[in-house]
């Protein structure tokens, strides 16, 4: 596994997130080395997953600079339908495509890519449940458990979380 000491990720947070797509990635990055942020609405507030699991949020999304990270990790869950209303969350995702930094998506956290206007003419996959959402902002879906499109990384569902890690790993390490 490469070393990724040095690197910076942010990952969204909110209440009803999917529990494992926000904890095995983060886990995972911690493992190679990344530091890892999270950050929600506001700061110290703990968020409770679609499970129950709680994650407290150790900064505020209004502080947030994409400038100060590599990329950034959107589990899925409702929390990205409520997420991508915000338009703090839709400003910070296109910073990072701007600047062809690493976007992570998984399940139904493309809907906040598809809000912030990032997909057009990408190659996504997600829960077969948003495909069509996908398509219909100019996204190419792909059933796969990962597909990694330049910067872009995204994968369908918990039981791709191996895979998802992976692709993360390795847009990460080409940075």
């Amino acid at each position: 596994m490469a070393d990724l000491q040095g690197k910076r990720v942010l990952i969204f947070v909110g209440d009803d997130y999917e529990d494992l797509e926000l904890w095995y990635p983060r886990l995972r990055l911690v493992e190679a080395g990344v530091s890892v942020t999270i950050t929600g609405e506001k700061p110290g507030q703990v968020y409770r997953g679609k499970h129950g699991y709680p994650c407290p949020a150790e900064t505020a999304l209004a502080d947030m600079d994409a400038g100060q990270f590599d990329g950034v990790v959107i589990p899925g869950g409702w929390m990205p339908d409520k997420l991508r209303r915000d338009l703090r969350v839709l400003g910070l995702v296109r910073q990072f495509d701007l600047a062809r930094k690493m976007i992570a998506s998984i399940c139904h956290g493309p809907w906040i890519d598809i809000s912030a206007g990032v997909v057009k003419g990408i190659q996504y996959t997600s829960t077969p449940g948003i495909k069509d959402d996908l398509t219909n902002a100019g996204a190419t879906w792909i059933d796969a458990p990962v597909v990694i499109a330049g910067h872009h990384v995204t994968s369908r569902r918990p039981a791709d979380l191996p895979d998802f890690a992976r692709g993360m790993l390795q847009v990460l390490g080409r940075t």
